[in-house]
């Protein structure tokens, strides 16, 4: 019996082994070959694509479409899974890969009608744009070709490699608009729902603006003056019983308007830890786009400008961004651009050419209009499939000559958004690689068409500037609910005369995704999502520190966790948490230790940032559930929501309490025990160790490949090591587990020795190539990696083939 056992587990030992050895076999051979020469018929005169010990493309050619050929060949050989993600995103074709999980989300994309939208694009491009992608696409396909095996996830999943096509290019900037506009569509939806469903009063309030502004002529918007309404009556169940007048306390106002701590209340309260009306677990939608900030010469040591910026997206494997460098001429001068490109375009997105640079923030103008068709108004039906691995989905949308219709609480509306027009997508950014000054860059700037950006761009003789960058739809007035049919604009054109700052007189630029325009344009470009503007601020005050920066000095305020936006809500949580010293002595603590940072080793930070989720979960929770159950998404609301929430806790009115509570006070601490139960459930349910609360554990930076759970075994081998987690929201050190600055990068144009360009991951997405976590370490370590490549150690020339 024994022999038996043994000898079966030896034999299923064996099985593993040799299984193990197949797959390793089947990865190396699908690892793409980065040394030697090859014929084409699509360059013109010798190219050059080496790499160096990092794996950066650099790529030396005759021309920028010789240029643009090798580029496409490199990101087919280390990129091609996320390209084909990226497109299939955007067309709605996900579900093909990973099955009916995926349904939803392509079911949002059709909603848009890319794939169809793709062709017109394309076919109103500019010649040479047009070129630029055929180009690349032949690159890219040539460097498909050469696989003698797929990448390993197109093995996994048992989905065959489709070439690429010129039009899946303009799929991948539609992929962008998903990423860093979807929630601004989603937004206004939100905001028209709230107004709807709780009238005019409810809405002001919940949507007020925050004492949190740092626009660069630092205008502000009036705050709101009103008193907290009642909540509304429709919320409030027949047995709750608690008064309704607002109790509103001036005092305790002119303390919020001016962002002091209020005084806590010494009445004695009830404990009870049920008192939440609703089981709401929404959270703020991340700040997708970045920092970004620059100085004119006058504060550098070189008198060049000085630029940083790190945009703020989701981090897996592979990264986002593609390190390379682009040597070719055009019109007789030598052009060298370096930077980041995006896997699935020609050209370097952010980065610089030696006499100026530019990087981007999302501006979250508003580029929406949802138009609320009257009752007559006819649609036309239209039928999508979407192909599973093993059939296909069929599903319907409604067209209107408005736009694709969505139906909130029994009303129709169309959506005008940006991204559905031609106008909203091209190469122009390529550009930026032949312009020598930031006045000629701002010219380049008003013809790029991309998701709109917050562009900053600094030169090398110290001047620096900010615009919007991207296609902006035209308008006399913003909009922040819904419009009539009326009012509507049915072929909308690209915006002139978008607002610009040159050489400011502080010689300082700050954008954090927060309002950059004046109080004036504000009216004409409005609020498509702005981030509260905590993050800017604290930017700005650090910028005003010192009156001379390096690269090494824009890092450390990139790596600025210092957590003054919660710094109100540790004294309100000690405040409350002091009267009850006994069964807080140890929360106490950790309060009083809490660094005022988001460090890794603090377990007060962690203490106080899920006390404030958990209360504005707990005073909004039915509201926003509601506006949930009619199909938009209220977490759109949440960044807003800070002035709302402190003029409550100020004004303390009685109609907000839930039923069963007697006090703003026992709400304020039953929130905060909540608060603790549920993060000890997650992180230590047995021992109850507050101890495991530290944020740098609860708050781990995890960098996951999306196959991982769908690979028994070894999945886990395709992720980046967890590095304890370093920064938080409302800060410029913004991270979150999966979430944060997908590059940083510092560059003084003429100087570009000292550049810095750190990213989260390596270059190939192939787990056995040597570049697959090649920098990785920088990024976690907060290490400074050059920006400029080192000597090559791989190198592919290719040559131009001869017609027979």
């Amino acid at each position: 019996m024994i022999n038996w056992i043994k000898w079966l587990v030896l034999g299923v030992f064996t099985l593993l082994s040799l299984a193990a050895i197949a797959v390793y076999i089947s990865l190396r051979l699908s690892l793409p070959a980065l040394d030697g020469n090859n014929a084409t018929y699509h360059v013109i005169a010798p190219t050059e694509l080496s790499r160096d010990s990092l794996g950066q493309a650099v790529i030396n050619a005759n021309d920028i479409f010789d240029a643009a050929y090798a580029l496409g060949f490199a990101h087919a050989q280390d990129r091609f899974f996320q390209m084909d993600l990226q497109r299939r995103a955007a067309s709605g074709n996900l579900s093909q890969w990973v099955g009916e999980i995926a349904l939803d989300i392509d079911k949002k994309a059709r909603f848009h009608q890319f794939e169809q939208r793709a062709k017109v694009v394309f076919e109103n491009l500019p010649a040479r744009q047009q070129d630029l992608l055929v180009r690349y696409a032949h690159g890219v396909n040539e460097g498909l070709s050469e696989f003698t095996l797929p990448p390993f996830e197109y093995l996994a999943a048992g989905v065959e490699i489709k070439q690429w096509q010129p039009t899946d290019s303009i799929l991948v900037i539609y992929s962008m608009y998903l990423d860093l506009q979807s929630s601004q569509v989603e937004f206004d939806l939100a905001r028209e729902a709230l107004l709807n469903t709780f009238g005019e009063e409810v809405y002001n309030f919940i949507t007020q603006p925050s004492n949190y502004q740092a626009a660069l002529d630092a205008s502000e918007i009036p705050l709101l003056e009103a008193a907290a309404p009642t909540y509304p009556a429709i919320l409030r169940s027949p047995t709750d019983t608690m008064g309704t007048s607002s109790n509103s306390n001036t005092s305790q106002q002119s303390q919020a308007k001016e962002g002091m701590t209020p005084e806590i209340s010494q009445s004695p309260t009830t404990v009870n830890t049920a008192i939440a009306r609703a089981q709401y677990n929404g959270t703020e939608l991340p700040d997708i786009g970045s920092n970004n900030w620059a100085v004119t010469g006058a504060y550098t040591a070189t008198g060049a400008g000085l630029m940083a910026n790190d945009m703020h997206l989701g981090l897996r494997v592979p990264i986002i961004w593609y390190r390379a460098q682009l040597n070719y001429q055009e019109s007789g001068s030598d052009v060298q651009v370096t930077g980041v490109s995006l896997p699935g375009l020609p050209g370097i997105v952010v980065g610089t050419n030696g006499h100026i640079a530019w990087g981007f923030t999302n501006a979250n103008l508003d580029n929406v209009d949802w138009i609320e068709l009257d009752e007559g108004t006819t649609t036309k039906t239209i039928t999508e499939r979407i192909p599973l691995p093993d059939g296909e989905h069929e599903f319907t949308l409604q067209i209107s000559d408005f736009g694709p219709v969505k139906e909130v609480d029994g009303k129709r509306y169309a959506l005008n958004w940006v991204a559905h027009h031609p106008f909203a997508a091209n190469l122009s950014i390529v550009n930026f690689g032949t312009a020598k000054t930031v006045e000629a860059a701002m010219k380049v700037a008003k013809r790029i068409a991309i998701p709109t950006q917050n562009l900053v761009i600094v030169d090398e003789n110290g001047s620096a500037s900010w615009q919007p960058g991207g296609a902006v739809m035209a308008r006399e007035q913003a909009s922040f609910t819904a419009i009539s049919e009326a009012s509507a604009n049915t072929s909308p054109t690209q915006a002139e005369n978008l607002p610009q700052v040159i050489n400011p007189d502080a010689g300082r630029i700050w954008t954090a995704n927060a309002r950059v325009i004046s109080s004036e344009d504000f009216k004409t470009w409005g609020d498509g999502g702005y981030a509260l503007g905590a993050r800017g601020q604290q930017i700005r005050d650090r910028l005003f520190e010192k009156d001379t920066f390096s690269e090494t000095d824009f890092y450390a305020i990139q790596l600025d966790n210092h957590a003054r936006f919660l710094i109100p809500w540790q004294h309100l949580l000690y405040g409350l948490l002091n009267m009850k010293d006994v069964e807080f002595k140890p929360d106490l603590a950790y309060l009083n230790t809490w660094k005022e940072c988001a460090c890794e080793d603090s377990v007060g930070y962690t203490l106080v940032k899920h006390f404030r989720q958990e209360v504005i979960q707990t005073l909004f929770g039915d509201i926003l559930s509601k506006l949930d159950k009619q199909g938009v998404n209220s977490r759109t609301l949440l960044r807003g929501i800070e002035p709302a929430t402190w003029q409550l806790i100020y004004s303390q009115p009685d109609s907000w309490l839930p039923a069963d509570t007697e006090s703003f006070d026992e709400l304020l601490v039953d929130a905060y025990r909540r608060a603790k139960h549920k993060l000890l459930d997650k992180y230590s349910p047995v021992e109850a160790d507050m101890e495991t609360l530290a944020w740098g554990k609860v708050n781990a930076l995890s960098v996951e490949h999306p196959f991982t759970k769908q690979i028994p075994l070894v999945g886990n081998f395709l992720n980046m090591e967890k590095v304890e987690g370093f920064g938080d929201t409302y800060m410029p050190a913004v991270q979150a587990p999966s979430f944060g600055a997908s590059e940083r990068f510092f560059v003084s144009p003429g100087h570009l020795d000292d550049a810095i360009l750190t990213l989260p991951g390596g270059q190939s997405g192939h787990p056995l190539s040597k570049f697959f976590t090649a920098g990785f370490n920088d990024y976690a370590t907060h290490a400074a990696t050059p920006l400029l490549p080192s000597e090559p150690i791989h190198r592919r020339t290719f040559y131009r083939k001869e017609t027979e």
